[in-house]
């Protein structure tokens, strides 16, 4: 699990707290909001979009991470994720932040407190991940 500074730790909280106001969750209500923390030392944004064929729904894990990819990150530190209740990514978000840091450190933070109510090595939230390997 990645250490981080109390300074860094409250911007991934920020980040994903303000995120959250983005989601487009017309269907459940449940926003979601992400931060990432890559190898570049980069915090990237991103949210839940829901879609009316709810299987091309994208969770705010998987957006935050691909946006980090996509601005040359190939490796996630820690990740904020603000839920009401702080809820745990699924099981897809897991396998999906694992490929690119399975020690990942994740902050699951309470959207209604502001709070990070667990703070969880990514391999503790999936362990035996699969990775494919040559």
């Amino acid at each position: 699990m990645a250490e981080l500074t109390e300074e860094v730790r409250r911007s991934l909280i920020e980040v994903s707290l303000a995120a959250r106001t983005n989601a487009y969750a017309p269907f459940s209500k449940f926003h979601v909001g992400a931060a990432v923390l890559d190898d570049r030392v980069q915090i990237t944004a991103g949210v839940n979009v829901e879609n009316s064929s709810y299987g091309l729904t994208i969770c705010a894990e998987r957006t935050a991470a691909t946006a980090a990819v996509t601005a040359g990150a190939r490796k996630i530190l820690a990740v904020a994720v603000a839920t009401p209740g702080a809820a745990a990514p699924c099981g897809a978000c897991r396998q999906f932040m694992y490929e690119l840091g399975p020690e990942a450190t994740v902050l699951l933070v309470d959207s209604d407190s502001g709070e990070v109510q667990r703070t969880v090595a990514l391999n503790e939230l999936l362990p035996a991940g699969f990775r494919l390997t040559e």
